[in-house]
């Protein structure tokens, strides 16, 4: 069981609140996880009551939670942690106010969860500080982006370096509490099989694709403003991206991980000036069909300007320099309204020295996160009859198959109680940030400096024509290029 904590969630009736962090505080609850004492308190502007604000949390955790795993006992014992203060986090006179609602508790952690628009951050760890809310054991916790850019995201980890030391701040990317990202670390350090051809000697590339078939949804006003490149791959695919590319730590611990992590980062090579045009593409989504549905064009989509040039796909070459990846290009791309929903790693091996039996394709590691998780290493095998014929077989581990009589934990289950136990692990150090930026920087400005504005691709389809240029000039494909062929 954990440890006596106060658990506040900033923008506590917001879609994150509401639909992730809640149904995982459930279930943390209902597995026996949490401190009988631990409180779970929203705040937010909109005027509820405390029974108001139980009566919208039941809605939502009712759709989100399995109906097997939702029982009204453990509801009733569940929404007794929760409460609800009604606060504007840009007033620093509030904070006076949520100081004295939770009273003066020095042995309590309390765990700060901003679940708000990051321009807020500074703010809240300051009025925090102001208020006298920040002592030795509470701990903060940021949702991406962190910044806008190197420079905005230097300015927010300075604010909260000067309230909260580093081993208290938290940094979340959701993607790293996924079961199957976790089973990549598992594959590549606890398998002798993987580690000798782990290298560019025997890979000839690797992509890593976060596609979505949803829109911007209700997020237009924040998304114009970030667009792809910073909502996603500053973020989620750098971070996978680090986890392909790692040595392996000294140990498994908080430090240990993140300092190869950070090795990785600082060894990306640099995409700038006229660089971008060769190793970048941007796209933004036009009006086509998803589903059978008919889907409008990104700049009439709600809070969206109509000249907007925010990508809504994009897609990166990218390298790194060091003696294990010299040579081994990584492709990066993410994209909305996209034919398919995929979130997936595919090690590309490089084909046999002497094609003895014929051309047949190199050999596949296929790790998908999402719709389901599992991981398929495809081989040549020979097809039954007379003659040589190969064709590709794969091996095939279902995770939700292989852990059947196990419920598959969900991603903010665990990032969550990694933190009310300080477990920092999973969570992103300041320099990893500050290293994500600085690659990221000059692609961003790259882009406005030669105007280079996103092709434009039919909702429904695989993202521009120039994301499939960027590998074929190379003779490579997008995998799900060849999945629909």
């Amino acid at each position: 069981m954990s440890i006596p904590c106060d658990m506040l969630v900033f923008g506590g009736t917001g879609d994150l609140a509401l639909h992730k962090l809640l149904p995982a505080l459930y279930y943390l609850h209902r597995d026996g996880r949490l401190h009988t004492d631990q409180r779970i308190i929203a705040l937010a502007r909109s005027p509820h009551s405390r029974a108001a604000f139980q009566a919208l949390a039941e809605r939502h955790c009712r759709a989100q939670v399995a109906r097997a795993n939702f029982s009204d006992t453990l509801w009733a014992s569940f929404a007794e942690r929760l409460d609800y203060l009604a606060m504007d986090a840009s007033q620093s006179a509030d904070y006076g106010r949520l100081a004295r609602h939770l009273g003066n508790d020095d042995k309590r952690v309390r765990v700060y969860y901003l679940a708000t628009a990051p321009d807020l951050f500074a703010d809240i760890a300051t009025y925090l500080s102001v208020a006298g809310l920040a002592g030795p054991k509470a701990r903060i916790v940021l949702e991406k982006p962190i910044g806008h850019s190197l420079e905005s995201a230097r300015e927010i980890n300075a604010t909260l370096g000067a309230v909260f030391d580093e081993s208290r701040v938290f940094r979340i990317d959701h993607y790293l509490g996924k079961e199957t990202v976790q089973n990549l670390m598992a594959l590549r350090f606890a398998n002798a099989l993987f580690e000798p051809v782990w290298r560019a000697a025997h890979i000839d590339h690797v992509q890593i694709s976060v596609c979505e078939t949803l829109g911007v949804e209700n997020r237009g006003a924040y998304y114009d403003n970030a667009g792809a490149m910073r909502d996603m791959l500053q973020n989620h695919l750098l971070q996978l991206l680090c986890l392909v590319a790692m040595e392996a730590p000294v140990r498994f611990d908080a430090e240990s991980v993140r300092n190869e992590k950070v090795k990785i980062l600082e060894a990306l090579k640099p995409i700038t000036g006229l660089d971008v045009r060769d190793k970048t593409v941007r796209g933004q989504y036009t009006n086509g069909q998803i589903g059978g549905q008919e889907v409008p064009a990104y700049y009439f989509e709600k809070n969206v300007d109509n000249d907007s040039d925010t990508e809504t796909f994009v897609a990166v070459q990218a390298e790194i320099e060091n003696w294990r990846w010299a040579g081994v290009p990584f492709y990066l791309r993410t994209g909305k309204r996209l034919a398919k929903k995929t979130s997936e790693i595919l090690i590309q091996f490089k084909p046999v020295p002497h094609q003895l039996f014929g051309d047949g394709e190199a050999n596949q590691l296929l790790i998908r996160l999402q719709p389901e998780e599992r991981i398929s290493l495809q081989l040549m095998a020979k097809n039954p009859g007379k003659g040589m014929h190969l064709k590709p077989v794969e091996l095939d581990l279902n995770l939700a198959n292989a852990f059947s009589t196990q419920r598959r934990w969900a991603a903010y289950e665990r990032l969550l109680l990694d933190v009310i136990e300080g477990d920092s692990t999973l969570f992103m150090r300041r320099d990893e940030v500050d290293a994500a930026w600085q690659w990221v920087d000059p692609i961003l400005q790259g882009w406005h400096q030669h105007y280079q504005r996103p092709r434009p691709y039919p909702a429904g389809s695989d993202g521009p024509e120039q994301a499939e240029a960027l590998l074929e000039r190379h003779r490579r494909h997008w995998h799900a290029d060849r999945d629909t062929n």
